[in-house]
């Protein structure tokens, strides 16, 4: 099935596109598809991605006002299916000045706009289909081609590499802590016994401290909570989309999935949070729950309605429709909140997490700390390293998000999944035992925040990629772009948070279980 010729408004994202072509459930709707191209009174060709010999004309405007599809197609023979299956589609963009608009043909000179632009002109747009029978390309494989036409596959192995080389780097580093210099410190802390004095120094002074409840308990276990729910989604998300099953060819399907896996993770959420709250001792369980289920959701909502609403008055076909609205909200308040109820009591009836070591009652003063173990220079450097495994991956996905790219590459993107998790928690074990080192005992909010970090950078990264990559014009446009980016900022910093502060949490949990305190 072959749909050409649908029109595309002017919007936020398209200021090149002129048709939206779909062939098979194969989306053509790239700003790479040029509407034409100006040659300049030296002669040379601008703003083309097609350039002609004939284009000679100096100083005038040429209309690529045809488009040659070529359509390639799988006979079926020998097949238990019956009929011809598609397996590739190419474009080629053409500029033909036909000569009977009734009659027009594929041949002739390029149509060229000179004089006044603003006088009315009369376009005729044409576009013409070529089959060819190949039986060597399966069905199954059809859209290898597109990854092939990508050329960026040597890009992406480049980012990985580099991620991998970081990764080796603080792999390295918390070995050397863990197995040395942990190693030396726990054997000289439990030699204190078989001694007659041995003062007190190092990570081990602040034991009494260590696990005070932080301040603002309950705001870290709300975003421990959605952050756990992000992370669980994510991975799924990404899983099933490496197997195959969120293939591009089913449009749709990725977004789908990860709105009904967030639905569904509410348990979770309201568990993690629930459990952590009750472990910083907090008794306000009713506003913890309400807090878990309408928080960060409520943001997200909130700016997205936002975006929808200026949709709606620019009429736009990209609006979300109202009855779409009022489904997200039917599965959001009958269905997760339901769910986050459910997994905030049975965390509330758990027990506490036990630490293997008391808390004093009066907090140890903390001396003055260097300019690398401050609070907000740690942050800013933890951030850094994790921002590095992914920024050449998110050129990719911020092109397939307003440049209207493909997006293909799902093995790719898991597998720097895996790396910023493992590089997140390792700069935020490094970071903390520095702290620990340090005597400075105040490290739940700065583990959540070191991490979460990252998701400030990754807001410069976009502001540089508006500035730099797009040409958006226009208030309304501006919005749409920093509101949706907003909203990929707040899902990544609770993501990359959680993460943070679960493989901080697990690794002083470890040190001061192995360690012998009086």
């Amino acid at each position: 099935q072959v749909l050409f010729g649908e029109r595309i408004e002017p919007s936020p994202y398209t200021v090149s596109s002129l048709f939206c072509l779909i062939i098979d459930n194969i989306p053509y709707c790239n700003p790479g598809f040029p509407i034409g191209c100006y040659v300049t009174v030296d002669g040379k060709a601008r703003d083309a991605c097609v350039v002609n010999s004939e284009f000679n004309a100096k100083n005038t405007y040429y209309i690529f006002n045809h488009v040659d599809i070529h359509i390639t197609y799988h006979s079926g023979e020998n097949e238990a299916w019956d009929g011809g299956r598609l397996v590739s589609a190419k474009l080629e963009p053409k500029s033909i000045k036909h000569a009977d608009e009734n009659n027009p043909t594929c041949k002739g000179p390029p149509m060229d706009i000179s004089g006044d632009l603003n006088n009315e002109v009369r376009i005729l747009y044409t576009y013409s289909i070529h089959f060819q029978k190949n039986d060597t390309i399966s069905w199954a494989s059809r859209w290898d081609y597109i990854l092939e036409s990508m050329h960026h596959t040597n890009i992406q192995w480049f980012s990985i590499m580099n991620s991998l080389v970081i990764v080796l780097f603080l792999s390295g580093m918390v070995a050397m802590i863990m197995l040395r210099t942990l190693h030396r410190d726990i054997t000289r802390y439990n030699q204190a016994e078989t001694e007659e004095a041995q003062e007190e120094y190092g990570w081990k002074l602040v034991h009494g401290d260590v696990f005070r409840p932080p301040r603002a308990g309950m705001l870290l276990s709300v975003f421990l909570g959605s952050g756990m729910q992000i992370f669980i989604m994510t991975f799924i998300t990404l899983f099933f989309a490496c197997l195959g099953f969120l293939s591009p060819a089913n449009r749709g399907a990725l977004m789908t999935c990860a709105v009904v896996l967030w639905v569904l993770l509410g348990t979770p959420a309201g568990y993690i949070s629930a459990r952590m709250y009750k472990t910083f001792g907090g008794e306000r369980w009713k506003t913890n729950v309400i807090l878990t289920a309408f928080l960060c959701q409520s943001l997200v909502f909130s700016d997205f309605f936002i975006m929808n609403l200026i949709l709606w008055g620019e009429g736009s076909s990209a609006a979300i429709p109202f009855s779409t609205l009022v489904a997200i909200l039917a599965l959001w308040f009958g269905v997760s909140v339901p769910l986050t109820f459910l997994g905030a009591f049975v965390g509330f009836r758990k027990e506490p997490i036990e630490f293997p070591v008391r808390t004093n009652q009066i907090p140890r003063e903390i001396p003055t700390q260097t300019f690398y173990t401050r609070p907000i220079p740690g942050i800013i450097m933890g951030g850094i390293l994790p921002f590095g495994c992914i920024f050449i991956q998110l050129f990719f996905i911020l092109n397939s998000i307003w440049s209207h790219q493909m997006y293909y590459m799902f093995g790719f993107l898991f597998l720097v999944f895996t790396i910023l998790v493992v590089t997140c928690s390792e700069t935020t074990i490094l970071l903390c035992y520095f702290h620990l080192c340090a005597e400075d005992y105040r490290w739940w909010w700065r583990a959540f925040m070191t991490s979460s970090f990252t998701a400030v950078y990754l807001f410069c990264y976009a502001v540089h990629y508006f500035m730099s990559k797009l040409l958006i014009t226009g208030l309304a446009s501006t919005i749409l772009y920093f509101g949706y980016t907003l909203i990929m900022v707040l899902i990544f910093f609770l993501f990359t948070g959680t993460i943070g502060f679960f493989a901080c949490f697990w690794f002083v949990r470890k040190i001061y279980a192995v360690v012998k305190v009086d």
